[in-house]
């Protein structure tokens, strides 16, 4: 099997797909590649900027993007996974050639509540969530394109 592409969907692309993004090319280790975008591109969220630079990651000059472009633009993914909510999730176009298309639901940290410090401690704990759903699919498809051969 050649490389898989991912495309990883959410409403603004400022937060959960853009972690999915850089788990996902983290652990894919070259062999998987993904990209990431929104229903409308909006800003990237600063506290997940700052949750994900202390999972080591640095998302900082990642730019917001807007999924109907790739579509325009013909780009063709093995998976599209949609990390937003169900009725959002059913807004995102199909892309010709895609093998599976996924929907994992995980909660917005630009809905989230109180402090900075509580903000952040809530965006910890859905970047862990993301990050443990990647590393499980990773191994996964590890596994399937080692049986591939």
């Amino acid at each position: 099997m050649s490389q898989l592409n991912v495309l990883f969907v959410c409403i603004h692309n400022s937060a959960r797909s853009q972690m999915a993004e850089a788990f996902f090319n983290k652990f894919g280790e070259g062999k998987f590649t993904a990209e990431s975008a929104g229903l409308e591109a909006g800003i990237l969220n600063p506290i997940v900027v700052d949750a994900m630079m202390e999972a080591g990651i640095d998302i900082s000059s990642n730019k917001t993007k807007d999924v109907f472009d790739f579509f325009k633009a013909g780009k063709r993914y093995n998976y599209v996974v949609t990390v937003c909510d169900e009725s959002n999730a059913e807004r995102c176009p199909i892309f010709p050639g895609t093998i599976e298309n996924l929907h994992w639901s995980f909660k917005d940290p630009s809905a989230l509540q109180g402090s900075y410090e509580e903000k952040l401690a809530a965006t910890g704990v859905i970047r862990d969530e993301i990050k443990n759903k990647i590393i499980n699919w990773v191994n996964e498809l590890k596994l399937k394109t080692a049986d591939a051969k």
